[in-house]
């Protein structure tokens, strides 16, 4: 693991506390899950999708944290596990139950919290070569065959089977992306970092469409304090890269694009600031990139939120 992060929010300190809190809390629902009976069955599907998001999150903030691209896919068959799981305890408690639903959570690509969540895991499979087997228990997870133009042809660039839809279910962001990937190879570039720029800022939603990641980190509706940020991270760029070989080299400065996930050591690091007496290092969120690229002007805007890019 590297001493610095990858991040440009967040000190190592603050990294590699919530990193440990999110491995711990994977490790101990996982072993809730396996061995002991649940004193609300009922809740017991969202617990398990619960735990899934949280593996997701572990790797998210491990990279973040600066460790190794090749340490982070070990924590992938967890993540399925545990999304298996709850659908089949769904299914289970509906029935038993009388239930529509007994999850939090809106499984349908048409839904913007459920298509960003597959888009990102399709992503992270694609960036980190994940086997096989797991590969195809993704594609059962997400299903959807058919019904989003661009996460299906992203998917069929390892699937080549796949159904391809007619129809881009969200429009904002994901219209920069798909005019990226069927832009003349000599344009791809300069769309890609068009889709990166706004990707953040256009996926704002109101209401139960607002993205559940959206305002971590945010220094008003959730501040770093609160320990919930793992990074915003556009994955679903890097899945564009590494399905249609776009070039990216324009991308590898800005905050939101991991970069190493295609090949590790090609983004920036940011060490923690020089504090000056007196300083509560606690509360240093921005760093300086290092390896020689600059930041621009992205990283001091990074949290400010939507409203205030316009």
């Amino acid at each position: 693991m590297s001493n610095l992060p990858r991040a440009g929010v967040g000190n190592i300190c603050y990294w590699d506390r919530w990193t440990k809190f999110s491995m711990e809390a994977v490790s101990e629902n996982m072993r809730i899950m396996d061995d002991e009976a649940s004193k609300n069955p009922i809740y017991e599907p969202q617990f398990a999708f619960n735990t899934s998001i949280e593996c997701r999150r572990l790797i998210l903030s491990r990279y973040s944290r600066g460790d190794a691209v090749g340490e982070l896919a070990k924590h992938f068959p967890k993540l399925l596990s545990s999304w298996e799981y709850s659908d089949r305890l769904a299914a289970e408690v509906c029935r038993k139950h009388g239930l529509k639903t007994c999850r939090d959570w809106a499984f349908s690509l048409r839904d913007m919290n459920h298509y960003n969540w597959c888009f990102c895991l399709v992503g992270l499979a694609l960036a980190l070569d994940i086997p096989e087997d797991q590969w195809l228990r993704l594609l059962t997870l997400i299903g959807g065959e058919g019904a989003d133009e661009l996460l299906d042809r992203v998917i069929a660039s390892r699937h080549p089977s796949r159904q391809i839809g007619t129809e881009l279910l969200h429009i904002r962001p994901y219209a920069r992306l798909l005019k990226a990937v069927d832009a003349p190879s000599e344009q791809q570039a300069s769309q890609l970092l068009d889709f990166v720029d706004h990707w953040y800022v256009e996926l704002e939603r109101k209401g139960n469409q607002r993205l559940w990641w959206y305002d971590y980190g945010d220094p008003i509706k959730n501040p770093l304090e609160m320990g919930s940020y793992f990074g915003r991270w556009c994955i679903e760029a890097v899945a564009a890269v590494k399905a249609f070989g776009i070039d990216d080299t324009g991308c590898l400065d800005h905050p939101h694009y991991p970069g190493d996930l295609i090949q590790d050591g090609r983004s920036p690091r940011y060490p923690d600031p020089v504090p000056t007496t007196g300083t509560d290092m606690s509360q240093i969120e921005f760093g300086s990139a290092t390896h020689g690229r600059p930041a621009r002007n992205w990283l001091s805007r990074l949290l400010l939120g939507p409203d205030r890019h316009r």
